[in-house]
Parts: C-alpha cells; structure tokens; sequence
C-alpha cells in the first residue's frame, strides 16, 4: 500500500481525456462522457438516488443537501473522478471512476497500481431501448481500458443486485468472494482487458 501512486491522470487530464471521449453506437447515437458538475447536477441526481431501483446507491429518502455534501465529498478526493454520461447530448448515467488501491476495497486484495474500479448509476428511461444498459458499460469499459495505465477493473457489487452481477459476468468479471462493509455484503469481481476483449467476442461487439 506504500508509495502507491494517485490517478495516472489528475483532474485537468481527466477532464482532457473524457472530452475526447466518444462511442458510437448504431441506431442508438453518441455516448460521451464529461466531468460532474456538482451545482449544475444536484438537482437530477438527488431525484435518481431516491428512486425505488436506487437502493444499492445507498441515498434513498435523503434531502438535495445531504446528496450535495455527499458527492462535494467524493469530487474532492484526488483519487474519484465523477463523470456524468450522456447519449446525443441528455444526460442519462452517472460513473465514478476510482483507484482501487486508495478504495477502501483494498482491504480485501492484494491491489496493483493498474487496478481501477468504478460505480454505475443509470437514470430512468424515457422509453425502453434494448441493450440500453449493455451500451453503457461497454461505454465506460471502454473508455477505461483505452488508458494503458490501466491493467484491471475491480466491482464490489451488493451480494443482491442481480441486474449487475448479470451485467458484470456478461462483460467478462470474474466473480472471486464475498466482501463486507458497513452498509453491504458485496461480491468482489475482477475484470482483465483480456478478459473484457473475449466477453465482447462472445456477445458479438468487439471493439476491444
């Protein structure tokens, strides 16, 4: 854990990176991703975590102050970057991106200077759209592994949500044990870029 180096890109090279940032998706449009914007973003998100499919966000039944403190928090540390995804302009997932080995999931592994993970947060749709949340994944896989630096994705997924554990194995994690906080009992899973890039085969997209 001693000399383990911050974010390979700080907060400027981060914004620089996801502003040219972009996934093509057919028949869908652009997904691109740019930096969280606390005051101009609080009002949407405080509405996403209090919805009913926002439990494992951990914020249900909390005021826009107490989601405000919440994420001034998060964006201060020079280990998260707070992303908010959009489709053809609208806003429509929210992504944070963290190093795994200044996580508190450290703990629980022997973590490398190459291991990220990430937390995802879709909004409620305006109409249905297949393979909606699969596009988004790829989007943020994506984009992470399109940085050299780094080498493999960690998860630390709420032991019930099956929607993710369902997504996560389709993208290639390998689900190693049962992890627990404070708040939650959690499958720790990882991903290689090798792992991810025969995932995409096996579904058919290969862009890794």
């Amino acid at each position: 854990m001693n000399n383990i180096k911050s974010l390979p890109l700080d907060k400027a090279e981060w914004k620089t990176s996801l502003e040219s940032y972009q996934n093509e998706v057919p028949h869908l449009g652009k997904f691109t991703l740019r930096p969280f914007d606390l005051a101009q973003d609080i009002a949407w998100l405080h509405e996403w975590v209090n919805l009913p499919y926002a439990v494992y966000w951990q914020l249900q039944q909390t005021s826009v102050t107490e989601v405000y403190n919440t994420y001034r928090e998060i964006d201060s540390s020079p280990h998260v970057c707070v992303c908010v995804g959009e489709l053809n302009g609208l806003t429509k997932f929210l992504v944070e991106f963290y190093h795994a080995s200044e996580d508190r999931v450290a703990a629980h592994f022997d973590a490398k200077e190459g291991d990220y993970g990430f937390h995802i947060l879709i909004g409620p749709p305006d109409q249905p759209q297949p393979q909606f949340t699969w596009h988004v994944f790829r989007t943020i896989m994506d984009f992470l592994f399109a940085n050299p630096e780094v080498d493999r994705l960690v998860v630390e997924p709420d032991i019930n949500n099956d929607k993710i554990h369902k997504l996560n194995k389709r993208a290639g994690f390998q689900y190693d044990k049962k992890i627990t906080f404070p708040e939650k009992t959690a499958y720790l899973a990882f991903c290689t870029r090798q792992d991810y890039r025969i995932a995409c085969q096996h579904s058919g997209t290969t862009n890794q």
